[in-house]
């Protein structure tokens, strides 16, 4: 299921409907662009259909994040850990592109169970790429080993030009989120949003999930970071993992709802903004409709009016008479 939530829908029926009319041979060329400015590029041609080449960029790293190769630490290592052989990395990548890989169909596993789940976990390489650095940090805080220097501020990419960032301790891991929006009006939302977020996890149903900070200023844990970074017109965010939220399976979740919770907050903020016009258009409406309404009412009172009198044409025997008779 969190394999499933972490995965590109469209990159998976793609590879779906590849292997269902692999007979066909037909030609395969298309591009797409996902939320975060993450561009994804899979081609295969009619002489070799079993053989796909997938491309992925990943945002553009702002320059404080350290990458390795044009990808994240430790990325090359988590692509050939989770996909083994079926993947194989192509250096150099296309032109445009982070990461380019090969794709052998005919190296899937030929029970339908483990293909279908192997076609999840190939459409979910944007979590396996972007999330390696995170999801090694959280490793040494569950196994309590220490791989990475500890008390020492880390920059992740997560959209273009921007970062969020990663304070490891021996017994908790602080992630903080420097919150950039562009539009005054969403800047204004996503800040009451946040400040409702943060009263929503005092709730008693949500004890055990992280703890969550929200501030204007930012957390002390950023005394060495940029400058842009401490620039967020719409606060700080902190997030405090502990061991026991990064255990068992909670591991794929805990990562994949940290990289995307810029976007998961840009979501309800386009709700948000969403719901208040479709009130505010049904408000319009019926303003008009009462308008329409009192528009009608006028015109029969003054119908009405004009029937119930009339008016008699005095010739000039008539007037005098009248004038006489005063």
């Amino acid at each position: 299921m969190i394999l499933l939530q972490s995965s590109s829908r469209y990159l998976l029926q793609i590879l779906s409907t590849r292997l269902q009319h692999l007979e066909k041979g037909v030609e395969l060329d298309c591009q797409w662009v996902e939320f975060d400015d993450v561009r994804y590029h899979i081609q295969a041609n009619v002489k070799n259909p079993n053989l796909l080449f997938l491309s992925v960029s990943i945002p553009t790293p702002p320059p404080e994040t350290t990458f390795v190769n044009g990808l994240p630490p430790g990325a090359i290592e988590a692509i050939k850990a989770t996909y083994g052989v079926v993947l194989q990395i192509l250096d150099p990548p296309r032109d445009g592109f982070n990461l380019t890989v090969k794709l052998s169909l005919s190296k899937l596993p030929a029970d339908e169970e483990h293909k279908e789940a192997l076609l999840v976990k190939i459409s979910s390489i944007r979590e396996v790429v972007l999330g390696a650095p995170l999801r090694a940090i959280l490793k040494q805080l569950f196994s309590r080993t220490a791989r990475f220097d500890l008390n020492q501020l880390v920059s992740l990419v997560h959209r273009p030009n921007e970062a969020f960032f990663v304070f490891p301790q021996a017994e908790k891991v602080t992630l903080i989120f420097p919150m950039h929006f562009r539009d005054s009006v969403n800047t204004v939302l996503a800040t009451s949003f946040l400040q409702e977020f943060v009263e929503a996890r005092r709730t008693p149903g949500l004890s055990n999930a992280p703890p969550c900070l929200w501030s204007h200023s930012p957390p002390q844990e950023l005394k060495g970071a940029c400058s842009e970074a401490l620039s967020a017109n719409a606060g700080f965010v902190s997030f405090v993992i502990f061991p026991r939220h990064v255990e068992g399976r909670k591991m794929d979740r805990t990562v994949w709802s940290l990289l995307t919770f810029h976007a998961y907050v840009s979501y309800h903020v386009k709700c948000s903004e969403g719901f208040m016009h479709t009130r505010m258009r049904r408000r319009v409406e019926s303003l008009i409709e009462a308008l329409e309404r009192a528009k009608t009412d006028s015109e029969e009172t003054a119908k009405k009016t004009a029937q119930s009198r009339y008016f008699r044409r005095l010739s000039l025997k008539d007037g005098r008479g009248s004038f006489n008779s005063n």
